[in-house]
């Protein structure tokens, strides 16, 4: 979700907090300007998770971003900025190993034909056609020095120099949310200690946890998603309700602004600053085993008003 706004450098939250703060209050549920975050990447902290319906469940993603200090954010990027970051990004992604080792694809090296498929697929971005990125600045020399990195099996992926420095996505078939966010977390803190190797930190803080250009992705930069099929409980008057609730956001098949395709539903979590990574996936663990749940009983004819959940 745009906000509006976005930052052209790790220092804008600080120096333009006059306007950000209230924009990032409003976005993250009243988090305030003496708040705190709260990180937690350890994977084993995930209660459950391994187990939702895949019959119901299509596919499980998690996906961050994370900005390499000491370089402008992209909307403020120069040419030589994103070509350095483009750079460092290839030689830490091509020293892991095992289950994550991979490849580097640069955006410039690709016909049209191989990015549109990559596109189709939901493994890479879309072409910089939104408001958000060419109002801002960020499509800017398109598409010289993005690209994408991403292991054998395409189960983790690496974006560089779209609206972030780097986004990181776990993601496969099916309904085994843990072992995606698992591999996410693993691969998360090698990308991490690689960058550290090369004299680069991310930008981070206590009090906006890991800093990102859009104001809406502060914190954890997290979002935990789902694509699920929900051809009855979509139809009940009730859902959005139960949606918000339960701290859930939905979007339709293709992701924002998509329709729905078949009842099927692209759900995550709503938050993203003031709660932990292993907090966000749980919500989106625990609300989507109640939403199938919602879906039996209505499938069967049977009322859902005794599985209402309070608010959280």
């Amino acid at each position: 979700m745009t906000v509006g706004c976005v930052a052209g450098d790790e220092e804008t939250y600080e120096v333009f907090k006059e306007l950000l703060d209230p924009v990032i209050e409003d976005r993250h549920g009243g988090y305030k300007p003496s708040d705190k975050h709260k990180t937690d990447l350890n994977a084993d902290n995930l209660q459950g998770g391994d187990d939702l319906d895949s019959a119901y469940v299509l596919s499980s993603r998690v996906r961050t971003g994370r900005s390499v200090r000491g370089f402008a954010l992209p909307p403020h990027c120069s040419r030589g900025e994103r070509r350095a970051i483009e750079g460092l990004s290839i030689e830490a992604l091509d020293s892991l190993s095992g289950d994550l080792k991979g490849k580097y694809y640069a955006l410039k090296n690709m016909t049209e034909e191989e990015q549109q498929q990559l596109i189709d697929d939901h493994f890479l971005f879309d072409k910089p056609v939104s408001p958000l990125l060419l109002a801002s600045g960020m499509a800017r020399d398109w598409p010289d020095a993005r690209g994408i990195w991403h292991n054998d099996n395409k189960t983790f992926l690496v974006w560089v120099n779209e609206e972030d420095h780097l986004r990181v996505i776990s993601m496969q078939k099916g309904g085994n949310m843990r072992e995606v966010f698992n591999r996410f977390c693993t691969g998360l803190t090698k990308i991490e200690n690689l960058f550290k190797q090369r004299g680069h930190d991310f930008m981070w803080n206590e009090h906006l946890g890991y800093v990102l250009t859009c104001p809406s992705n502060l914190g954890t930069g997290l979002r935990a998603g789902v694509h699920v099929k929900l051809p009855n409980m979509s139809k009940h008057p009730q859902f959005e309700e139960v949606l918000k609730r339960l701290r859930l956001q939905k979007r339709g098949t293709g992701g924002v602004d998509t329709a729905a395709v078949g009842g099927v539903f692209d759900i995550s979590n709503a938050d993203r600053l003031g709660f932990s990574e292993v907090e966000l996936v749980q919500m989106v663990v625990d609300g989507i085993k109640l939403l199938i749940e919602m879906e039996k009983r209505l499938e069967k004819g049977q009322s859902i008003d005794d599985l209402m959940p309070s608010q959280k």
